[in-house]
């Protein structure tokens, strides 16, 4: 019944909103607005071809890339910082100075520094995904509950295992939020660095459907890439799930009082 219900709840506004669609675009003759069924065979046709070879697979490439360095230097800056006091003092203006800044807005930049490269479109995804992992670092390891420090103090627990299971476990939940940022965050620059100077990848494509007036085409590359955020979701959360099981396991049990 359970399975039932998540099932609804996952799919029902969804299908609810395919059927408005459906409806609403049934006597339409509107060029720009696609009908689900011509859109369903354009996808099928677009992208169970080669252009899967030679658009999909290079975009999640680079993605996976660049979010996965993003990942790694944004945890290991961040514990860093955030356990050293001084240094997290020192870092704050300039962590803050170059988070406001747009990523889009380094891509010139970076184009300059790298060519028009794979490593180019890789810095860009990285050069936005990095700041909401290293910050919710720095936030996880600051906010480590003074009683189990004192407490760690107290029973001489130090060096790494006070890193591994005090500091690292506390700041745990909040990198994971932080990760879950940045893959949002990697698949918007993912695209917006192929629009810019690209010849393959889902970016490029859609902006060539887009000029070339293919509009059919140019909505099934954006439902591409919506279908690749759900992926991401869902992959995400499986892995949410078993990294945090403590952490879920204590707010069910805090909830059931």
């Amino acid at each position: 019944m359970n399975v039932v219900r998540k099932l609804g709840f996952a799919l029902g506004l969804p299908i609810g909103l395919i059927a408005i669609w459906w409806v609403t675009t049934a006597n339409s003759t509107s060029f720009f607005v696609p009908k689900p069924q011509p859109l369903l065979n354009t996808f099928i046709e677009t992208w169970f071809s080669e252009r899967f070879m030679t658009d999909v697979v290079p975009s999640v490439t680079r993605f996976a890339i660049g979010v996965a360095a993003a990942i790694f230097l944004g945890i290991g800056l961040g514990l860093f910082i955030g356990t050293v006091t001084w240094l997290r003092k020192l870092t704050e203006p300039v962590l803050e100075f170059f988070r406001a800044i747009p990523p889009p807005v380094l891509v010139p930049v970076l184009m300059l520094v790298f060519g028009v490269t794979d490593t180019m479109k890789i810095a860009v995804i990285i050069s936005g995904s990095i700041w909401p992992v290293l910050l919710n670092t720095v936030e996880g390891v600051r906010s480590v509950d003074s009683v189990l420090s004192d407490t760690c103090r107290t029973y001489g627990i130090g060096g790494a295992s006070r890193f591994r299971y005090l500091v690292l476990r506390s700041a745990s939940p909040q990198i994971m939020a932080g990760i879950r940022q940045s893959l949002s965050i990697g698949l918007i620059l993912m695209v917006i660095s192929e629009m810019f100077a690209s010849s393959s990848g889902l970016g490029f494509t859609i902006v060539q459907f887009q000029r070339g007036f293919a509009v059919d085409e140019m909505w099934s590359g954006i439902v591409v890439l919506g279908l690749i955020g759900i992926i991401l979701s869902i992959l995400f959360q499986f892995t949410e799930r078993r990294v945090l099981g403590w952490y879920h396991a204590q707010r069910e049990v805090q909830r059931g009082r």
